[in-house]
């Protein structure tokens, strides 16, 4: 079975084909050119649960992944010290826009991946997944810790 096979598959699953359901801390909606997505997340949002991250895990499910966020935006980077899958990350300004992507980061590579300045979260997924659903520059997440004032995405009112 081709990735696009399973992913759309995925996609289905998740309810991918309309507007989703109210926002939900442990949910991360995706949407851009490409189409829509959603992934149920871990929320690492304690410096704690940022240092550990995805360590010493070795898979993720294919519709989940991890967001981490931060107090107020800053310059994000991020290692693979100890994660033994490849990953996604997706940076994302206080807006919910993603403003860099890297792609396939090598398990346990030491080198730090510079996500840029003024990152309030970052979003794990799976190695491959940004390039196999076509996520770009530009997307835009929904989730109930961005400040929803401002959001490029809010959460449906309640």
């Amino acid at each position: 079975m081709r990735l696009t096979q399973i992913l759309s598959g995925m996609f289905l699953a998740f309810g991918t084909t309309g507007a989703f359901a109210q926002c939900s801390a442990d949910v991360v909606e995706l949407r851009g050119d490409w189409g829509e997505a959603r992934f149920r997340v871990e929320v690492a949002d304690e410096p704690a649960e940022r240092s550990q991250g995805l360590m010493f895990r070795e898979s993720m499910p294919l519709g989940a992944g991890m967001i981490f966020f931060y107090e107020a935006p800053q310059r994000a980077g991020f290692w693979m010290k100890n994660t033994l899958i490849a990953l996604d990350m997706l940076f994302v300004d206080q807006f919910g826009t993603v403003q860099r992507i890297h792609e396939n980061a090598i398990p346990e590579d030491e080198t730090v991946i510079e996500g840029g300045n003024d990152v309030l979260a970052v979003l794990e997924l799976n190695g491959g997944m940004a390039k196999s659903m076509g996520l770009t520059v530009g997307s835009q997440l929904k989730h109930p810790s961005f400040d929803q004032e401002n959001a490029v995405w809010p959460c449906d009112p309640q």
